[in-house]
């Protein structure tokens, strides 16, 4: 056994503050990572930072985006009717995170900030050009996910919230993996004013990443047959023991296809 110290956090400074005193501390969101790593002996933190009351879960419409707490749970965004009538897509991804313990505790925050490749938010958030907000600045989605479990995030950096503008569009498709239902390939299809943005999570070596290719060809006719003739490369996609990189290439058509026709 090793120790670890357990501070519940009132506010955002205190949990920074509490990290910052830590030789090697963590946030502590749903716990839906870390819990599982710490049992693992993969991570051994020092000390874990409950975010729990710190008050950062709730929804909020501001007109023309909708802002959603770090610490929302995917539950609360999948039942909100605030999501429901104007980021439906979002709702239905997040309806179909994992069982629904998981989808319980853990949190759009949490997701976001681990970003790990196969994960949901991340396609959503990029696709819908997002915001992710910190205790010290506003990150634009197209700066935050930086690679494989890697974002622009500081060490002691605490993500707040997410701001997703409402789309004129949006839809998503996922062939999830049988055992986690993690996305062994998700697409998230996104229209508005600015133009068409398609994001493809579970698929790409460096993690969520805009596939340009679906993109070009819905700018120019927004339909699912637009995408049925394209050619999608399985250059940077991950090959590993759910899918090759050229199945993954075939699964980004058909989820592209079924997440206009979701639109």
């Amino acid at each position: 056994m090793y120790e670890t110290r357990y501070i519940l956090a009132s506010n955002p400074d205190e949990a920074v503050a509490a990290l910052n005193s830590a030789e090697d501390g963590k946030f502590l969101a749903g716990g839906m990572t870390l819990l599982p790593t710490m049992k693992q002996r993969l991570a051994a933190p020092d000390c874990v930072i409950d975010l729990a009351n710190c008050g950062l879960s709730g929804i909020e419409d501001l007109g023309q985006t909708v802002r959603i707490g770090a610490m929302t749970t995917h539950s609360e965004v999948a039942n909100s009717e605030i999501i429901k009538n104007q980021l439906g897509a979002v709702a239905m991804l997040a309806d179909h995170i994992g069982d629904r313990q998981v989808r319980n505790r853990g949190t759009i925050g949490g997701s976001v900030a681990n970003n790990d490749p196969s994960a949901c938010y991340p396609a959503a958030v990029l696709a819908l050009g997002g915001t992710i907000h910190t205790v010290s600045r506003d990150i634009p989605a197209e700066d935050f996910f930086v690679g494989l479990f890697e974002t622009a995030l500081e060490d002691d950096e605490l993500v707040t919230a997410i701001s997703l503008p409402k789309p004129e569009l949006a839809g998503y498709a996922k062939a999830p993996s049988p055992a986690s239902r993690y996305a062994m390939t998700g697409v998230f299809v996104a229209k508005s004013a600015d133009g068409v943005r398609v994001a493809v999570t579970g698929a790409g070596e460096d993690g969520v990443f805009r596939h340009q290719p679906c993109e070009q060809a819905l700018t120019a006719t927004f339909s699912a047959d637009a995408l049925k003739d394209i050619e999608i490369s399985s250059d940077g996609l991950m090959s590993d023991i759910h899918a090759s990189a050229a199945f993954r290439a075939r699964l980004i058509r058909a989820m592209a296809i079924q997440a206009v026709a979701n639109c």
